[in-house]
């Protein structure tokens, strides 16, 4: 297609960085591949996003309508697939059947889930655990025969067995590892992430290509979408449908009470699963001819919102008629139908052109083939792109507790006890390499002697807090003996056998029998949610450890106990790199557009996700703000009133003379800004440590003089009402006259902390950010054993096999101390390096660039460091002003020569402006 020139679509006259993007974006469309888009907060960057995909969209389609028209050979063919309708019924839309999907796919989802009985070993994919197929299972049924000598009195022998045996299960090389029924049929997936519906089936001609996928890190952005989109006429023109969660979208009461997203899924899964025993029994009772009627019940109705299916359809009907919907406004239709908001938008999905969604639901693979989702030939468009790496590794992580393993051991254990002599064969091999699993990882955590070599943890010297080490996926798994287990059977057994809800449900179950208290009662109900998670956090790690060895690292924590009689910690895995996961997307899709307010320095992104790509195969572009020059004064401060440089590097920020001297600045300040101004510091703890010093000094009495003082709450959920009162305090002192009493406040300071809610989502218009002050260069914390293994990893030391003896003492342990992960930094020659600067850079243009929301605003930057000076006519690419946003970079004063100029040019600079406001 041509490139254009115009976009009518746009409701207002574009401004010209506004035009230049939407060109930009419209080119990469055309071109195909990964695109990264900046344009800095306030420009309108949604908007022009809308316009020019959906107008790229729009062409596509009539395009390729152009060419079904010139071809008579297509030209019937395509108008079945963009002309009909069949509407089936709403349910079956919300689930693909697996007949209807494509060989690859389902070859692609039996090798994720381990359903090949051949497992691949080529190339780096030689992983120990595929050894079971080498070396027998010796070692495993070594460890089972210790489980085979419990005690196997029966428990309670009234108790109703039935209801928690777990279906008779074969081994793989039996009968393909599925659950042999007594009725001869095969079970389906019953724990996977989506229960397959026996009746549903997508019909494929419906599905709307090509299309677009929009998706951000929040449901409020989302939903900020939804509403510019509402002002285009694309509205009109384009079938939307957004996404979410269940706890956003469910509207069980009952289910919606249980408060955590756990749990929510797993009680909407849990229903669904009843009314298919339900609809099963009632097909058994019609098939034989029996008589009588299929009593329902509470346990065996499923939830009611998903009983009508009329319903169901209504609620499509009218969410295709009123155009573009957010959540909220899909869940109010769901309470008017009575029908679920959930499945009822993701019916939609098929026939959408464009679909709106968070982050993890389109990242993550199973996420994506719950939804059915096809990312073919499609468009990819993710929002605030700067989150994007550490969001894609973040969901492969996986995390288990010394509580949740203590609890989930002592379940199988019981359940083993009460039911071994009436379980399977096979059911009782599975349940016996659960418990020998569970205390491989209990004696890790609990430092008791295992059958390994070296225990890297017992070595590390102590600290505070407790020790942390890191291992290798083959290592941690010969070190525990376990090497021989096969995890790939294993997982899909726990997932078609249902064993996780047969044993808490016994457990709860057992609970009742014995006549407990009722407060006794409701605790055990929770002891119950806790297990079943503790059983999800299990499946997690043991799926992560069926990753490639070089993908990831184990991470062994343990806190130090307050008394001998308390043990805490917990096992972790780590994924380093999102390069495989996101290529798989980028191989899929047309095109990926990586879109942002702040997305340098690109090359940490680029490193991170696409480090293969050739740079000319990478479209990037960046346009300036919207604002006139005039309007922004960013300022690099090396000293402070007493002519002491600011040097907030790890090893003297603490110092009383840098923290004092901090505070005369900030007492100085509080007289010549207006308004709100936000203070950036690293962390919450040192930001503590400069309030007390601050306090005991006197300097937060006089900055109270000026500006009342809010601080960033540790809890996200109290920082909304944190700076409402910021900005109704702003509001209301900064407004009043002060010609009376000129020792009156004018506003309000706020004590920020770099990558806490505050830096990250938060936008200070107007009066709510006249100086945003960056304290020192928020340089990473070097004692994070996770952010040192990615440094590692990304610098290319080879910590699986100890090639580099050098780095022996840092792969192995580290102790809550700095020094080890500051000597792995010196050590690192560029890569790594220059992840690790990058990583501080986009935290300060995240801060800083929340700013300046539209033409008329406008604010003062201080960079409170000696070392963002630079010496114009010398910088080069590697210093870190460099790797400041083009409009920011474009207009910084690299240095006062001393505090007396940096007083002058601010007091300028604002009376400036209220020259202009006051004019208006």
């Amino acid at each position: 297609m041509e490139e254009r020139r115009e976009f009518p679509g746009f409701p207002y006259e574009p401004y010209s960085i506004q035009l230049d993007f939407m060109k930009a974006l419209y080119q990469s469309l055309n071109k195909g591949g990964v695109a990264m888009l900046e344009s800095p907060t306030g420009t309108g960057k949604t908007l022009s996003i809308i316009c020019s995909a959906l107008q790229w969209l729009v062409d596509k389609k009539q395009h390729q309508k152009n060419q079904v028209d010139s071809s008579s050979n297509f030209s019937g063919k395509k108008e079945d697939e963009l002309g009909v309708d069949d509407e089936p019924d709403w349910m079956r839309n919300f689930v693909i059947k697996n007949d209807t999907k494509s060989p690859e796919k389902k070859t692609k989802e039996k090798k994720k889930m381990g359903f090949n009985k051949k497992i691949d070993r080529k190339g780096e994919r030689e992983n120990v655990r595929d050894l079971v197929s080498n070396r027998g299972e010796k070692a495993e049924d070594t460890d089972i025969e210790k489980v085979n000598n419990l005690p196997t009195k029966h428990e309670d022998e009234g108790m109703d067995e039935e209801e928690f045996l777990v279906e008779e299960y074969e081994s793989e090389d039996e009968n393909g590892g599925r659950l042999k029924r007594r009725g001869g049929g095969v079970s389906v997936n019953s724990s996977s992430e989506e229960e397959k519906d026996e009746d549903s089936m997508e019909d494929e001609e419906d599905e709307a290509s090509p299309k677009i996928y929009f998706c951000s890190r929040t449901h409020s952005q989302l939903s900020q979408f939804i509403k510019e989109l509402r002002k285009t006429k694309f509205a009109d023109e384009l079938k939307v449908v957004c996404l979410g969660s269940r706890k956003n979208f469910c509207i069980n009461q009952e289910v919606l009470k249980l408060g955590s997203s756990t749990q929510i899924n797993e009680r909407c899964l849990e229903l669904q699963k009843s009314r298919k025993k339900e609809i099963s029994k009632k097909s058994k009772t019609k098939n034989t001819g029996a008589g009588g009627r299929v009593r329902r019940s509470k346990t065996s109705s499923g939830c009611p919102m998903l009983r009508n299916h009329k319903r169901g359809k209504e609620f499509r009907s009218e969410a295709s008629q009123q155009g573009p919907l957010d959540i909220e406004d899909l869940v109010q239709i769901g309470h008017d139908f009575k029908t679920c908001p959930y499945y009822g938008s993701r019916s939609l999905v098929h026939t959408a052109d464009l679909v709106v969604l968070p982050y993890q639901s389109l990242l993550s693979k199973s996420s994506r083939e719950s939804l059915g989702l096809s990312l073919k030939d499609s468009v990819i468009v993710v929002d605030e792109a700067h989150n994007l790496a550490d969001s894609l590794v973040s969901m492969y992580n996986s995390k288990i507790t010394l509580s949740q393993l203590e609890l989930v051991h002592s379940h199988l254990e019981s359940y083993f006890i009460r039911f071994c002599n009436l379980l399977g064969p096979g059911n009782r091999r599975y349940i016996q390499i659960m418990m020998v699993l569970t205390r491989a990882f209990l004696r890790v955590l609990r430092n008791e002697d295992c059958q390994s070599n070296f225990d890297p943890v017992s070595n590390a010297e102590g600290s505070k807090t407790g020790f942390e080490s890191s291992m290798a996926i083959n290592e941690f798994l010969f070190s525990q003996n376990i090497d021989n287990i096969n995890l790939f059977k294993l997982v899909r057994y726990i997932e078609e056998s249902n064993i996780m809800h047969k044993v808490c449900g016994y457990r709860n179950k057992l609970a009742f029998s014995e006549e407990v208290s009722a407060s006794k009662n409701d605790g055990e109900s929770s002891h119950d949610e806790s297990a079943l998670s503790g059983f999800q956090a299990l499946v997690s790690i043991l799926l992560s450890l069926t990753n490639k060895d070089g993908d990831g690292r184990i991470i062994i924590s343990r806190t130090k106990p307050k008394c001998s009689m308390e043990q805490g910690g917990c096992l972790k895995y780590v994924m380093l790199t999102g390069e495989k996961i996101f290529s798989e997307i980028l191989n899929q899709a047309h095109a990926v557009i990586l879109a942002g307010g702040t997305l340098q320095p690109i090359e940490e992104t680029k490193e991170r996700l696409f480090p293969w790509l050739p740079p000319d195969q990478l479209h990037f572009f960046s346009c300036g703000h919207i604002i006139p020059s005039e309007n922004i004064l960013p300022i690099v401060v090396p000293q402070g009133p007493s002519g002491h440089s600011f040097d907030f590097s790890y090893s003297v920020r603490s110092s009383s003379v840098m923290i004092q001297e901090l505070g005369l600045l900030i007492s100085n300040l509080v007289n010549i800004v207006p308004e709100g101004m936000v203070l950036f510091f690293s962390s919450f703890d040192y930001e503590g440590q400069v309030y007390d010093a601050w306090k005991e000094s006197g300097i937060i009495g006089r900055i109270m003089k000026k500006k009342r003082i809010f601080r960033e709450p540790r809890s996200s959920t109290d920082v909304e009402t944190v700076l409402k009162e910021y900005k109704e305090t702003i509001d209301a002192l900064s407004h009043s006259s002060s010609k009376w009493n000129p020792e009156s406040r004018n506003g309000a300071i706020l004590l920020a902390i770099v990558g806490g809610k505050v830096s990250e989502g938060i936008n200070f218009s107007d009066g709510m950010g006249r100086c945003m002050v960056m304290v020192g260069l928020p340089y990473p914390n070097p004692a994070d054993i996770e952010l040192m293994e990615r440094i590692k990893h990304i610098e290319g030391f080879d910590t699986s096999v100890g090639k580099n003896t050098k780095f022996q003492a840092e792969r192995c342990w580290y102790s809550g101390d700095a020094q080890a992960g500051l000597h792995i930094l010196k050590s690192c020659k560029h890569r790594g390096k220059q992840y690790y600067e990058n990583l501080c850079m986009k935290a300060v243009n995240q801060s800083i660039g929340r700013a300046i929301r539209h033409i008329n605003d406008y604010a003062a930057i201080l960079l409170v460091d000696k070392r963002y000076t630079y010496d114009p006519s010398e910088r080069n690419s590697s210093h870190s002003t460099n790797k400041l946003p083009q409009w920011i970079k474009g207009r910084l004063v690299s240095g006062t020569k001393n505090y007396g100029e940096l007083q002058r040019l601010l007091h300028q600079f604002f009376k400036f402006h209220k020259g202009k406001e006051d004019n208006r």
